[in-house]
């Protein structure tokens, strides 16, 4: 898996809370599908630009 999210990214958006350490890992895969998800509906519409449409 590829690391999208950074921990202290996340830490600037929770400024409250501690974050735990499995919720960037989470989150990462999260968005991976995601981003996956978007790919295979820019090729469904013969595009080779993911768009953000596509999300």
């Amino acid at each position: 898996m590829v690391e999208i999210v950074v921990k202290s990214k996340i830490k600037e958006v929770i400024k409250e809370l501690r974050i735990s350490a499995d919720l960037a890992k989470a989150l990462n895969k999260k968005v991976e599908q995601l981003l996956k998800e978007a790919e295979e509906r820019a090729k469904s519409n013969h595009r080779t630009t993911v768009m953000p449409q596509d999300i």
